[in-house]
């Protein structure tokens, strides 16, 4: 299996078999680049312009935006509700979590996290391989906040998500404050890593991935 991130809370899941998935795409505004590959599934955490950007329209392309269970022949995707803020979604609405399970990994994307769901942390977010998380703060959890749950959901792997880079055009933290708040940071010289890379790493390490 293969990550790609393309920046900001973006990221392209290559299967085994050479399926893939996109999760949150976003428009050009953000200062990313959008030239995402053709992909099988779309999945969008929630309706705002940089996580649920559609470029292709094409028919063959599955498109998930709803919580809910669904299996395809290489994939197992779930999808539960959440919110985007602290005030049960009245400022910034709804938000949802998906984890995706292939290739003996599963993958949970907080989206738009705006608030830690501890109630979701016991019965849907168990055994996580790899964690998408989002620490850029002001819209989502902030470094701190982002460093807690990743404590609490205890995954193998940590790769931080939604935060303020040198090409990001978007008004979020850096990531400073999670890195200081964790423990095993490794950075990547790349934007994309595989599941063999994992191998190289100690379990409850945070990749902290390049941007592209």
């Amino acid at each position: 299996m293969k990550l790609t991130w393309y920046g900001h809370s973006c990221f392209l899941i290559t299967s085994n078999n050479g399926k893939r998935i996109l999760i949150d795409p976003f428009d050009n505004s953000i200062g990313y680049n959008n030239d995402f590959l053709h992909s099988d599934i779309i999945v969008m955490s929630h309706n705002h312009f940089d996580h649920s950007f559609l470029k292709e329209n094409d028919n063959n392309i599955k498109i998930i935006n709803t919580t809910g269970v669904f299996d395809f022949d290489f994939i197992h995707i779930e999808g539960v509700s959440s919110f985007h803020d602290k005030c049960n979604g009245l400022k910034r609405g709804p938000n949802i979590i998906y984890t995706f399970t292939l290739d003996k990994l599963k993958i949970c994307h907080l989206g738009d996290l705006g608030d830690i769901p501890l109630d979701l942390i016991s019965t849907k977010l168990e055994n996580v391989d790899i964690l998408f998380v989002p620490i850029g703060g002001h819209f989502t959890l902030n470094g701190i906040e982002g460093a807690k749950i990743s404590k609490l959901i205890s995954p193998k792997y940590i790769i931080p998500i939604h935060y303020k880079t040198f090409k990001s055009m978007l008004y979020l933290d850096d990531a400073k404050n999670f890195l200081i708040s964790m423990d095993n940071v490794k950075k990547i010289n790349s934007n994309t890593i595989t599941s063999d890379d994992l191998k190289l790493y100690k379990e409850n390490s945070v990749l902290l991935l390049s941007p592209p």
